[in-house]
């Protein structure tokens, strides 16, 4: 496998791996096209990996206590654009085996070496007992558009999730990709790094759901004060600044990456006080093809 169509393959792995706690996942694709050309290096391939995170995450909300988690994800992407995957998420510290189970799929497109995008459905399945804050929703309509100004990289992701909650999403983010020329073990292997500053908007009809069918009996004090129980959760509004700087170690077949989130919540609803907080994320991926 080229180290381009590798690249596009993280994209989808990315796509998959934002779903279980972070926000909704999608797939492995490459995220570097080849600069002499225009089209999409297509690979009939299955992908497995598994992801580490210190918190569990919501569109830039927390829960009330800290959830580390790990999560496992399969993708099977075809060389037409097509995609599914599975993953599965645990919640460290707490019983259930699986907290949450998500199948989806979805297509990827690219109609220049510039403008690329994905659009997936995701289903969430929940332990009864699941603690993380999505569990207030069941199903993700995910759209992701591309575009790469050369030295500046700019996305548009608009999430329509429903179940318990509906809620809308639109997170924006621009970055740039940097790779150094040397190689670190082989002359196969190579380094990335690829920081972003993201902005996401959106509703929390979530938090009242989340509140109500999780922690409200049980932890009244930290969920609710009678001030916040008439604030309007439908208003589409800022949630979250982040910066993110993840740092990669990429081979033709595995990737294994670190990456190091900072945290900026505003107009925090109910129990979910948050303040600015630091998340940091381990994940491995191996490529079958």
């Amino acid at each position: 496998m080229t180290k381009y169509s590798g690249l596009l393959l993280f994209i989808l792995f990315s796509v998959v791996t934002r779903a279980a706690v972070i926000e909704p996942r999608h797939v492995l694709i490459p995220s570097k096209p080849a600069s002499d050309s225009d089209t999409v290096v297509r690979k009939r391939s299955v992908s497995v990996g598994v992801s580490y995170g210190n918190d569990a995450i919501f569109f830039g909300r927390v829960g009330p206590v800290k959830y580390p988690y790990v999560t496992t994800d399969v993708v099977y992407n075809d060389k037409s654009g097509l995609f599914i995957y599975g993953s599965g998420l645990k919640v460290l510290g707490y019983k259930p085996v699986f907290d949450e189970v998500d199948i989806g799929g979805g297509y990827f497109y690219k109609f220049n070496k510039k403008f690329s995008g994905a659009i997936s459905y995701t289903r969430f399945i929940f332990n009864n007992d699941a603690r993380i804050i999505k569990s207030a929703s069941s199903n993700d309509i995910n759209f992701k558009n591309t575009y790469d100004w050369k030295y500046l990289r700019s996305s548009v992701v608009m999430d329509f999730l429903f179940g318990k909650s509906h809620d809308f999403f639109v997170t924006v983010s621009n970055g740039k990709r940097f790779e150094p020329d040397w190689s670190i073990f082989t002359d196969s292997d190579y380094l990335t790094f690829n920081p972003s500053f993201n902005i996401i908007f959106g509703t929390q009809n979530f938090v009242n759901k989340y509140s109500q069918d999780r922690f409200y009996l049980a932890n009244r004090d930290k969920v609710f004060s009678s001030d916040m129980l008439t604030r309007n959760n439908g208003r589409f509004t800022v949630l979250n600044y982040y910066l993110k700087v993840p740092v990669a170690y990429n081979t033709p077949h595995f990737t294994l990456e670190a990456s190091y989130r900072y945290s900026i919540p505003v107009n925090v609803e109910n129990a979910l006080q948050n303040r600015h907080a630091s998340f940091l994320n381990l994940t491995f991926y191996y490529l079958f093809y």
